[in-house]
């Protein structure tokens, strides 16, 4: 499902709706929230709001937070998702530590990928890895979590959690895989701007070809896909 908002004022609210209701469906049905966080610039202000408008909306102690992908850095790092995460989000609801799946970034970028994958297992139990709600963003070159164009990581089939060196900014990332992201009952894009229209055009009208455009790969097997999408950014796919 395609939903074109005309700003981020108006996206926002909508895509904070629909994650509070998915988690208080969640909840309900299974007395946990399991919520994959997206990194980067633009998820910033949907936890800012989110902190200053719905904090009372959900049982906060009953959701897990887990992270779409890493970069290489340090937990203070400037750079780091988790640490915008835990200022935007963790400390301001008071998440507990236990209920935050952290990289562990400390470790070789291969030994935090295995930990973190194997924490998702043990999270899981003898169930299958199906993810509440995946937020993903998408980058200018259509990638998405850390799945950049021409990567290894885009062929995963069997791994759940992968590091991959990303040679357009010359770093090591940590990433979950397509294979995990599509188990998911739930997973939303969050794409403003006028600069990502060449992108969603990419991945929402384009032949598929997933090295170039490895957001094409997000196809839940049994869950639903929705793009929260503004009208600069949606530019590329509305109908003529």
């Amino acid at each position: 499902m395609i939903r074109i908002f005309k700003d981020p004022e108006t996206l926002l609210p909508a895509l904070a709706d629909f994650v509070i209701g998915r988690g208080q469906s969640a909840i309900d049905n299974s007395g946990r929230f399991d919520l994959m966080l997206s990194g980067g610039s633009s998820p910033r202000r949907l936890y800012e709001l989110i902190v200053s408008s719905y904090a009372a909306s959900l049982d906060w102690s009953k959701v897990y937070f887990l992270f779409g992908d890493e970069r290489n850095v340090p937990p203070e790092h400037k750079d780091s998702n988790y640490r915008m995460a835990r200022e935007t989000l963790f400390e301001p609801l008071a998440i507990e530590q236990d209920h935050v799946f952290q990289f562990a970034t400390a470790l070789t970028p291969a030994k935090c990928a295995e930990a973190y994958e194997e924490r998702i297992r043990k999270h899981f139990g003898n169930r299958d890895c199906e993810m509440d709600l995946i937020l993903l963003g998408l980058g200018d070159n259509s990638h998405t979590a850390s799945l950049f164009p021409h990567t290894k990581v885009l062929h995963e089939k069997k791994a759940l959690v992968k590091e991959c060196f990303v040679e357009e900014v010359g770093m090591y990332r940590i990433t979950v895989t397509a294979p995990l992201i599509n188990k998911a009952k739930a997973v939303a894009f969050l794409v403003y701007g006028k600069g990502k229209a060449e992108a969603v055009h990419h991945i929402l009208k384009d032949k598929t070809d997933i090295d170039k455009y490895p957001a094409q790969l997000i196809n839940p097997t049994n869950g639903e896909l929705h793009w929260f999408v503004d009208e600069p950014a949606a530019e590329g796919i509305k109908d003529n």
